[in-house]
């Protein structure tokens, strides 16, 4: 019996352990924020080292790096789960301290557009750059 509706809870206890709670999707949001976390943590130094091998490079010599198919494609997943984990990130934010129904889904709205907004413009970026004849 529940205690809190007074009612009968027929479900077994596997099927009440397998609930993932009442969005059923709290384990696979936490999973993704690790995954782009981890992917972000290799990405970097690399990001980093190819930056620093940039300095003092002319215009020609930038191009040619990220044109080679390695770079640009690290840099495009860099890109991708650089804004996938801030979406993620926010939207936690965003439900633990925002306590206004109608403020938080405005928020949570303006956060994915501009996430996705910013992942487009970097991709095309890169895509721009790359693809240079």
């Amino acid at each position: 019996m529940n205690a809190s509706s007074g009612k009968h809870d027929y479900r077994t206890p596997v099927a009440r352990a397998r609930g993932l709670g009442s969005a059923k999707s709290g384990t696979s949001h936490f999973w993704w924020q690790r995954v782009t976390a981890i992917v972000l943590a290799i990405l970097v130094p690399w990001l980093v080292g190819l930056l620093v091998s940039l300095v003092g490079a002319d215009e020609f010599a930038v191009q040619a790096t990220i044109s080679r198919p390695w770079n640009a494609i690290l840099l495009a997943v860099f890109v991708l789960a650089l804004f996938w984990h801030a979406k993620l990130g926010m939207q936690v934010v965003i439900e633990d301290y925002v306590h206004q129904r109608a403020v938080e889904i405005a928020l949570q709205l303006l956060v994915t557009f501009a996430c996705v907004l910013g992942a487009l413009a970097s991709l095309y970026a890169i895509a721009r750059i790359a693809l240079l004849p």
